[in-house]
């Protein structure tokens, strides 16, 4: 335990000292620690100290973190209740065992809705998502004193920046840090918060960068680019791609080049020690590592993210091979960063990136203490640095091998260009603006009632007060709150046929909602599509053998896809098809038409798809939800199937995480969002075997905790 520890500056009694004696102890530490605080940092100390909230919109690597952790530190001096909240489970967990190094592992825990960890530490890190929902149902009752919202950019985002707003409208009497690198006008936002809360929004704003960057376009293969980057000593390189299969294919590729020293590949050796890679892709990502390849994305299993993020913090790793969760501020130290394209499929579409996230993923370029400058790089289209070599080829050769080697390498299919003068642009335009994303849900509406019953406020049938008040404080413009009135008491009617709320009547002439007083405590609606899962559970015979399995395939059918898995479950099921008809003779025309018609198992879609279809016409606010019937969960129960088994099946190793998350998933609805009354002994036995798979397959958070506490205690009974 070093001196340096902000829990060693804590009082010996909370709340016993004054805001300056809080800030001279914050300052002590910093200066231990050798660090000079930027103009920004010392200003957005000052605004928090005396109370306001903060709009800290600096670059990346400016020290955002670090006043984060002193408004934390203020927190805990003052004996009071924390949150720092991040877009994805990662940064949260990178960010949890951070303090609890600084600040002690029994005073932070962790909630990031598939995980919990110590949850009613004074600090709490999590998801901005889990805050959102304990906020809608707590409202200005939930202690939260101090919040802390990093990579607050995600308030634009289409589908989740609903959770970003939600705290900022419903917890009147917390202040604020509101944290990115590309906020752009904060203007209407932080007005918002100041009629929210009755006090001032201080903004907080640089564009200096401790390191400065410096911009590239290269139009060589991206091998040889990597190679004379390294050369040049420009590693760690951070190469962003946007799939998780190309991640792996540039990792082999690059096995081939002479990136480490023997010296270096022994110290990663030392490093790595007895961590247990026992996992079938496992020994892929120990083999990578021996070269000094690290991979990361969502794809890995948490443990294997955490790994390589360890031993880029060390330096020891040459190359990154990653996707471009690298913009949510992940700690993974680089020299530069290398984006192999542009251009990514956003869901819907192929399309360029986003000034936004170009910049996001640009900015993490260049290490604060380490490197004097940065460097961004960026390829030119694979097809073109192709084409110029062809070129570059015909001139040099005799004039009979010149037609062939001029042919031209064709555009992909559904390739959106793009050029140096694309890459200046990213480079130099303003992010986009931040637009209000809110939106209702059933699991929102639902939340907000059982909030009114707590409080007293349910009223007469149409006097939803929370809702009201909700909508009447959210950042939408005027029609848009009208339109949002109409769609919430659609949805408590839909709740109310569901057999979710009922009313009851009150003490006056009217009646007032409330759930459904048989429902499990922790009952959540915050899948798109629970409504449509109660409603048709109904229509399950608890009687019938197949029940559990069928009650699995209802809760899978309203979870997005994980992509990757369907398309190897069709992939094994064709190849099986195939061989059969041929041994059977089957005409090659008639086995390709019989081929094309095959998808991934997809059980009851005889009674989902109809049911569903009735389910959107009575529930016009679906819009673009679809359902989704397949069979992993099920697969995995039905045969009795291991992780292990599972992935090896299917040939998935590369992608054990995707298969991990979707399965958190599917345990976290499957117990919160299928009310207790559906749940039959085998639903139950479902639910331990879930929960004891996640738990075999990686605990890697909880174990990291436990030895950190286990430390700690060790060493607090030495100094005794």
């Amino acid at each position: 335990m070093t001196a340096a520890r902000l829990a060693d500056r804590l009082p010996e009694t909370a709340g016993t000292i004054s805001p300056d004696n809080i800030l001279e102890r914050f300052l002590d530490r910093v200066a231990e620690l050798g660090f000079e605080l930027f103009p920004a940092q010392e200003e957005a100390l000052l605004e928090l100290i005396a109370g306001r909230h903060v709009v800290l919109d600096t670059p990346t690597g400016s020290g955002k973190s670090l006043v984060a952790m002193a408004l934390l530190f203020k927190c805990l001096c003052e004996g009071r209740k924390g949150f720092y909240t991040a877009p994805v489970k990662a940064l949260a967990s990178e960010q949890f065992f951070r303090m609890c190094d600084d600040f002690g592992a029994e005073r932070v825990g962790m909630l990031t809705g598939d995980a919990s960890i110590n949850p009613e530490a004074p600090i709490v890190c999590c998801t901005a998502e889990v805050l959102a929902n304990m906020a809608l149902r707590r409202g200005a009752t939930l202690p939260v004193d101090y919040v802390v919202m990093d990579e607050f950019h995600y308030y634009s985002d289409p589908q989740r920046g609903v959770s970003w707003q939600v705290p900022l409208i419903t917890l009147p009497d917390t202040t604020f840090l509101l944290m990115s690198a590309t906020l752009g006008n904060m203007a209407p936002i932080s007005e918002a918060l100041e009629r929210a809360t009755r006090r001032p929004v201080a903004l907080v704003s640089s564009r200096i960068r401790p390191v400065p960057l410096e911009y590239e376009y290269r139009e060589t293969p991206l091998a040889v680019t990597i190679d004379e980057l390294v050369a040049d000593g420009r590693a760690p390189i951070y190469v962003v791609n946007f799939t998780q299969r190309d991640c792996a294919r540039l990792a082999q590729s690059l096995t081939s080049l002479r990136l480490c020293t023997r010296d270096e590949k022994k110290a990663i050796f030392e490093a790595v020690g007895d961590f247990r890679f026992d996992t079938a892709y496992g020994k892929q990502v120990r083999r990578f590592l021996s070269f000094g390849i690290g991979i990361h994305h969502a794809g890995l299993l948490p443990k294997y993210r955490l790994l390589v993020e360890k031993l880029a913090q060390l330096g020891l790793l040459k190359v990154i091979a990653g996707t471009d969760t690298l913009g949510v501020g992940v700690n993974v130290p680089i020299r530069t960063v290398l984006f192999s394209q542009l251009s990514k499929y956003d869901g819907q579409d192929v399309a360029l990136l986003k000034v936004r996230d170009f910049q996001q993923i640009a900015g993490r370029a260049g290490r604060k203490g380490f490197d004097e400058q940065g460097w961004v790089v960026c390829q030119a289209p694979e097809h073109e640095i192709d084409n110029q070599r062809r070129r570059l080829k015909a001139r040099t050769s005799p004039g009979g091998r010149s037609r062939k080697s001029l042919r031209k390498r064709p555009t992909p299919r559904g390739f959106v260009p793009w050029d140096e003068r694309t890459f200046r642009r990213l480079i130099h335009s303003p992010p986009e603006t931040l637009d209000s994303r809110f939106r209702l849900s059933h699991g929102m509406v639902f939340d907000l009632i059982q909030a009114d019953e707590a409080s007293g406020n349910g009223g007469p049938r149409r006097n939803f007060t929370s809702i009201r008040r909700l909508i009447a404080a959210c950042h939408e413009r005027p029609v848009r709150k009208q339109r949002l009135i109409g769609q919430s008491s659609g949805i408590v009617r839909s709740l109310h046929r569901a057999g979710i709320v009922r009313m009851a009547r009150s003490r006056g002439n009217g009646y007032r909602i409330e759930a459904d007083r048989d429902l499990q405590l922790e009952f959540s609606m915050h899948q798109n599509l629970a409504l449509y899962l109660v409603s048709t559970l109904e229509m399950l015979d608890p009687e019938d053998p197949d029940y559990a399995l069928d009650l699995l395939s209802l809760v899978e059918a309203i979870l997005e896809n994980p992509q990757i898995v369907l398309r190897h479950q069709a992939r094994k099921l064709r190849d099986e098809l195939a061989a059969r008809l041929k041994a059977e003779r089957v005409p090659f025309e008639e086995r390709m038409e019989r081929l094309r018609e095959v998808t991934h198992p997809r059980p009851l879609a005889d009674l989902i798809e109809p049911t569903f279809a009735e389910f959107r016409r009575s529930h016009p606010w679906v819009q673009g939800d679809s359902i989704r019937p397949k069979r992993v969960a099920r697969e995995i129960c039905e045969d009795f199937l291991s992780f292990g088994e599972f992935i090896g099946r299917y040939g998935l190793q590369r992608w054990e995480g995707v298969v991990l998350r979707y399965l958190s998933q599917l345990f976290k609805v499957l117990s919160r969002g299928v009310p207790d009354r559906f749940k039959t002994e085998a639903v139950f036995a479902q639910l331990d075997h879930f929960h004891d798979l996640l738990n075999r397959v990686d605990r890697s958070l909880l174990d990291e905790w436990e030895r950190q506490w286990s430390l700690e205690a060790a060493g607090d009974e030495s100094r005794e």
